[in-house]
């Protein structure tokens, strides 16, 4: 146990220390328990004293400032998940209604073992190696060319005379696992080995340790050479990149299930760590229809296995509070390595969670990471359970003093099972404080150096409770905190201030309405187009003949107008974000792309026979145009398709002397 302040400088500075041995002269002085014994003391006394972050923060080691950041030719977008069957039925129907293929109709897969490793994206020059990116945050990645070009897997030159002049290839750095038997002293697991080696100043070190390399993927103009992925992967066996041999081509449901039990047996001897399946479209053509979503692809998806698991014990069971009220238990177990990662809080999910699992404080637990990622109670192992131990009483009332309520599902037609603080926005100070951690995200104001635990610890001393407040801070009072100084607060400084300058997009977005994501940003941003227009909702008068035109906008349904009522009917959250407008530079929304339908309004009745309504609206977007729900004076196209337009649209477009646009004439249109 750490007793003092001093105390805790003293193993922070060993700490540091023995990672210079470890990480930059690899020679470490200290095993690794003893290592991970002094962190653990350090951990235990930063989360007591949470304006202390230094071993928190730290995720292996700092990239080295020897490498540049450079911004991805294309995105490299995460995957999302499923993790059963039924997700995969669920991912096979959306990719179906979106092309508009019959319930029959299969559709043709590749299936790709998902390597535990570290993306890198590698740039080729008449067949040449120039440049090797890590993964970075997705848009920029490190330069780290000279490490790869340690892996003997990663070609130096092609000489496949059908090449491209100008290739990108992206691929999974890895190590396998008989490799890192003789290197696992010194590195916690084989994706940190990994990580670690490519992040090495000296590329000599990197060439020491046995990396390697599994080529996958490339962006979607060097894809133009190719007619499926499959044919992708023979290509890059052709040019001597080394491809995962367990690739498969997945033609139904029955064939992808039968291969994700094969591999998950297969799983555990396999001389590299796995912990899924990315499944993609083979045909290119329908990979580019579908195009992607803001942060991943429609037409491809990562099936996880099941996780690893472990028991540990419940001491105590912690309700926090999210941004849209949702109460969520949290236990707090004794600390476990699960999966290569210590555990020591694990979801519960919600109150009938807790309900049907019997959970109570004292239990013996096995948990597990569901999708290797978030820790979860699996079941309780009552034959634990001591004698005194009661059951769980969820609390009828947020932490703030509010009754808590539970809202009925007017989809599912259900009572939901989250209980929630009712939506009163900044009035509730738990959720006020998470809206803070949301107002400062990637995604959001994206404020370099002002993250989550920054806010805890800011929040406690008084010195932010509103999102304008961050524009005011005491910066003398924060230089005399630990661990602040002059430069982290010029740095703090400088990162603030770029983030006043902002799309009315992400301003929408960061104020962290419920049920308003980054899309329903977008729509409604496009349709507001500026800040003076979008604080129409402010306005008591004006709120409501607002929130009725809205109604006509595709992508924003009851729910989301439901949520902006509630929100700006709120005089504590008008305040609040008026008063944040004051602080900003919030531009007008602009539409980038221009075409054929720049600045007209459409909308579509009717099925399609060559396309889903889903893909003939992102066209009809990608081409300037603007989507609405309903006729109106507004409306300049109709667009009827084939099968079963509904005739009161049709007829309520004639009377409006709306023009109407048949589904051949549309495909004409768009040959244009």
């Amino acid at each position: 146990m750490i007793s003092s302040i001093d105390d805790y400088k003293k193993k922070l500075k060993l700490l540091n220390q023995y990672d210079h041995n470890y990480y930059e002269t690899d020679s470490p002085k200290i095993t690794d328990g003893e290592y991970d014994e002094i962190k653990k003391k350090l951990l235990e006394f930063e989360k007591k004293n949470s304006q202390y972050k230094f071993v928190s923060n730290k995720v292996g080691f700092a990239p080295s400032k020897k490498f540049s950041k450079v911004k991805h030719t294309e995105k490299m977008l995460s995957l999302g998940n499923a993790f059963s069957i039924e997700d995969m039925n669920g991912f096979y129907k959306k990719i179906k209604n979106y092309l508009n293929y019959e319930a029959g109709q299969d559709i043709i897969l590749v299936a790709e073992p998902k390597i535990d490793g570290i993306s890198a994206s590698l740039l080729y020059q008449n067949g040449i190696l120039v440049q090797g990116l890590s993964r970075g945050d997705g848009e920029y990645g490190e330069e780290i060319t000279e490490n790869l070009m340690t892996i003997p897997d990663i070609p130096k030159k092609i000489i496949y005379k059908n090449f491209p002049k100008l290739m990108e290839i992206r691929g999974e750095v890895y190590i396998g696992k008989k490799d890192f038997k003789n290197i696992e002293n010194n590195f916690a697991n084989p994706r940190n080995a990994a990580g670690g080696s490519l992040r090495q100043k000296d590329f000599k070190k990197t060439a020491a340790i046995p990396l390697k390399f599994f080529a996958y993927s490339t962006i979607q103009s060097n894809y133009s050479h190719f007619q499926s992925q499959y044919e992708f992967l023979e290509f890059l066996k052709y040019s001597n990149f080394k491809t995962n041999p367990l690739s498969r081509i997945i033609k139904n449901i029955k064939e992808l299930e039968k291969n994700y039990n094969d591999l998950e047996q297969l799983r555990s001897g396999l001389d590299y760590d796995i912990d899924g399946i990315v499944y993609k479209i083979n045909d290119l053509n329908l990979q580019k229809r579908l195009g992607n979503l803001s942060n991943s692809p429609r037409w491809a998806i990562a099936h996880k296995f099941s996780a690893e698991k472990a028991f540990t014990k419940i001491n105590d069971i912690e309700i926090q509070v999210g941004r849209t009220g949702a109460l969520t238990p949290v236990a707090k177990v004794d600390p476990i390595n699960v999966g290569g990662v210590m555990v020591s809080n694990a979801t519960l999910h919600n109150e009938d969670e807790i309900i049907r699992k019997d959970i109570r404080i004292g239990d013996t637990v096995c948990i597990q990471r569901a999708g290797d990622v978030i820790p979860q109670v699996v079941y309780v192992d009552l034959s634990k359970r001591g004698r005194k131990t009661e059951a769980y009483n969820f609390p009828a009332k947020c932490p703030c003093g509010n009754d808590t309520i539970k809202e009925y599902n007017e989809i599912s037609k259900k009572i939901d099972a989250v209980r929630r603080c009712p939506d009163v926005g900044y009035e509730c100070s738990y959720m006020a404080k998470e809206k803070l951690k949301h107002l400062i995200s990637k995604d959001a104001l994206n404020i370099d150096g002002f993250g989550k635990k920054v806010v805890d610890n800011f929040w406690n001393l008084k010195l932010i409770k509103v999102p304008s407040d961050i524009f005011k801070l005491d910066y003398k009072a924060i230089k005399e905190l630990e661990g602040w100084g002059e430069l982290s607060c010029n740095n703090l400084i400088k990162s603030i201030e770029k983030s006043k300058t902002l799309s009315l997009t992400k301003f929408i977005y960061a104020i962290g309405i419920r049920h308003i994501g980054q899309e329903n940003a977008k729509i409604l941003a496009s349709y507001f187009k500026s800040i003076t227009k979008f604080k129409k909702l402010f306005a008591p008068s004006l709120i409501k003949a607002e929130l009725n035109n809205l109604i006509e906008i595709d992508g924003i349904g009851e729910t989301q107008i439901k949520a902006l009522e509630i929100f700006f009917s709120n005089k504590k959250n008008i305040k609040v974000i008026n008063d944040l407008v004051e602080c900003l530079q919030i531009s007008n929304f602009e539409n980038i792309t221009s075409g054929i339908f720049t600045n007209k309004t459409l909308m579509f009745t009717g099925g399609f026979s060559k396309m889903s309504r889903s893909e003939a609206k992102t066209l009809a977007e990608s081409q300037g145009g603007k989507v609405l729900g309903s006729i109106s004076k507004k409306l300049n196209y109709l667009v009827v398709g084939d099968s079963k337009p509904t005739n009161n649209k049709v007829q309520k477009a004639k009377d409006l002397q709306v023009e109407i646009i048949s589904e051949k004439k549309w495909h004409e249109l768009l040959k244009r």
